[in-house]
Order: C-alpha cells, then sequence, then structure tokens
C-alpha cells in the first residue's frame, strides 16, 4: 500500500527550463541593445561555453555526484559549508564572466565588461523569474490529504534552499526535504533514496517517486526497490532506463494512485 510520494523539484513542481530560459532571453535582449548581438545567437554561445568551462574545473566531479549543472553555476551563491561547495563559490564568479565574455567574443563582440555586467545581470533575471507548474499546487492540495509527501532534490542546500525561497508556498506541503548537498550523494545513487525511506519510517514498496529525469529520479527509484513515474511533459522519447510508469501531466497521478490501490 502506498503511503508517501516523493517528489523531485526542478522540472516536476518547479518549471526551472523555463526560468532559466526566460533569464537567458532577458540578459541576452539587454546585451543586444548594447552591442547588437543575436540575442538568440547569444544563449547558444553562452550555453556552450558554460557547459566547456563547467566540465573543466576541478569540482566538475563532486558537481556530478551532487547533480549541479552548468546553468544553476550561472546563478547560484553555494553559500555552503562543505568543502567542494566552497571551492565552487570561490570559482563561479570568474566561470560566470567568462562564460558570458566567451559567448560574446564567439560572435565578435570582445568586451569582458560587458561580460562582467552580464555574468551579474543574469542572476537577477533569474531570481525575478520563479515558475511553478500550473497543476503543482492543485496536485499538492489533494495528495497532502491521503498521502505523506517529501521533496528529494539534486543540488546545493543554499541554492535549493533559494529556489524555494523564491516560491514559498510549496515549502509547508512537505513532511521532509532532502537535499542531496547535505546529504553527500545525489540521485540516481539508491544510498539518497534510503536515507529518505528512514526519515519517513517507510518500506520502499510504501512510496512511488515522481520525477522529469530517466537518469536521476527514475535510475534512482529503480535502483532502490521504489515504483518510479516518470514525468515525461515534453514527448521525450524513453532511454534504456525504463520507469515503471509514465505521466504527461502531474494531475495523472490520482488515477495511477487509485490503480495502486485497487491492486492491494
Amino acid at each position: 500500500m502506498i503511503k508517501a510520494i516523493f517528489f523531485d523539484l526542478d522540472d516536476t513542481l518547479l518549471w526551472d527550463q523555463k526560468s532559466v530560459k526566460e533569464a537567458f532571453a532577458a540578459t541576452c535582449k539587454f546585451a543586444e541593445d548594447r552591442c547588437g548581438a543575436n540575442p538568440v545567437q547569444l544563449e547558444e554561445t553562452v550555453r556552450e561555453a558554460a557547459r566547456n568551462l563547467y566540465s573543466s574545473y576541478e569540482t566538475y566531479a563532486f558537481s556530478q555526484l551532487i547533480g549541479i549543472n552548468p546553468f544553476e553555476g550561472l546563478w547560484g551563491d553555494f553559500f555552503d559549508d562543505y568543502d567542494e561547495f566552497k571551492k565552487m563559490k570561490e570559482i563561479v564568479p570568474g566561470y560566470r564572466k567568462q562564460a558570458w565574455t566567451r559567448g560574446l567574443k564567439v560572435l565578435g563582440v570582445d568586451d569582458p565588461e560587458l561580460g562582467s555586467e552580464l555574468a551579474e545581470r543574469f542572476p537577477n533575471e533569474r531570481r525575478n523569474l520563479p515558475y511553478v507548474y500550473e497543476e503543482t499546487f492543485r496536485t499538492l492540495d489533494l495528495l497532502k490529504e491521503n498521502y505523506q509527501l517529501l521533496l528529494l532534490t539534486n543540488g546545493s542546500p543554499d541554492l535549493q534552499k533559494t529556489k524555494l525561497d523564491l516560491s514559498p508556498e510549496l515549502v509547508p506541503y512537505f513532511d521532509q526535504i532532502v537535499i542531496s548537498g547535505d546529504f553527500g550523494k545525489g540521485k540516481p545513487d539508491p544510498a539518497i533514496f534510503q536515507y529518505a525511506l528512514s526519515l519517513m519510517n517507510l518500506e520502499n514498496n510504501e512510496v512511488i517517486m515522481v520525477g522529469d529525469n530517466l537518469m536521476t529520479d527514475i535510475l534512482g527509484a529503480n535502483r532502490a526497490g521504489i515504483k518510479s513515474v516518470w514525468v515525461n511533459r515534453g514527448q521525450k522519447e524513453r532511454n534504456e532506463v525504463i520507469p515503471a510508469y509514465e505521466i504527461q501531466h502531474l494531475e495523472e497521478l490520482f488515477s495511477l494512485l487509485e490503480e495502486l490501490k485497487a491492486e492491494g
């Protein structure tokens, strides 16, 4: 019998990709007004520069373990206590400036000062643009009546808490919030799922994991023996990771839970 539901945060409840996309659009539009750079092309060149730089740092293996992507590095502060986060905090200012400066340079604009300005502008734009999926609160309202809820998110505690501070209505729904940077390992490591189960005093057959990412949420749940529900809003193709269930919309959870209840 299902007693609890574990939810991923980014792009499951929060529409993080939209927030990042719109922050890029606003920052690149500012750049266009200043130097004439094509905003669509600038977003592409900065994203590529960010990915390349991010993977070159000594902190990359740690960021992969915890689950922090390059675009979070473009706006997160990483005010966390652990040594690796302290290294990331030191790296981030130069990383942001270089990503934007290199992105501009690819388009023929050699202007480090503008690169610095854009590097400071992007985090402000991202903070001003939090998005929650329209069905998120309706779904949580109804689920909270019958199930315990736990939030299981990869990332820096400081950054994930910042996201929750920007959408504070989310927090009260959850009995527990588990952030990979606090635990020391991220999804898909089954250990973080076992830790979440222990917090709730539940067995793996008493919960389901709901998330958008096959390689973290679904793979990790599968490894931990937890029924996985893949939220596939964009009609993405499956890879070798097979979820127990697939939905396109959070509100499809209600009929799925009824089916599981009927199965006993």
